[in-house]
């Protein structure tokens, strides 16, 4: 929860709240990937640098949210976890990967150099915190 209250800009409303992450925790198919600086799993108290919430489904998994510290970030971290994710997936027998994300999205370079590519869109998905509408736009990768 440290690294969501910083990664996410409010007017853009992605961030969740402690209890819509532990509801969703609660799923059994749902996980998280936790990372410090170096990309590794948490140990001996180190501070998570970024996090990937995900679901599984029989032959597919969606990333659910992605976030990483606003000063940890430039560093790979984000292609770190996207790449762990995929591994994860792939180990789970899935055949592609999802994920949605507001059609303003400055991390949709990001997505696209893993390998995800634009599948659909939701017109007026987003609400923003001014009151305005943006689309989402779905990304599939295949494994």
């Amino acid at each position: 929860m440290a690294v969501m209250e910083v990664a996410f800009d409010p007017h853009w409303r992605e961030a969740w709240t402690r209890q819509q992450v532990a509801n969703s925790l609660a799923m059994p198919h749902t996980y998280a990937i936790l990372v410090d600086d170096a990309g590794g799993d948490l140990s001996d108290g180190k501070e998570a640098a970024g996090f990937i919430l995900a679901r599984r489904a029989p032959g597919e998994e969606e990333l659910l949210l992605i976030g990483v510290r606003p000063d940890r970030r430039g560093r790979g971290i984000g292609r770190l976890l996207i790449e762990r994710f995929a591994d994860l997936a792939r180990a789970a027998e899935a055949e592609r990967i999802f994920l949605e994300m507001r059609a303003n999205n400055p991390a949709e370079s990001l997505y696209r150099s893993c390998g995800f590519e634009p599948i659909g869109r939701r017109k007026d998905y987003y609400r923003t915190l001014d009151g305005c509408f943006l689309d989402a736009i779905t990304f599939a990768r295949k494994l």
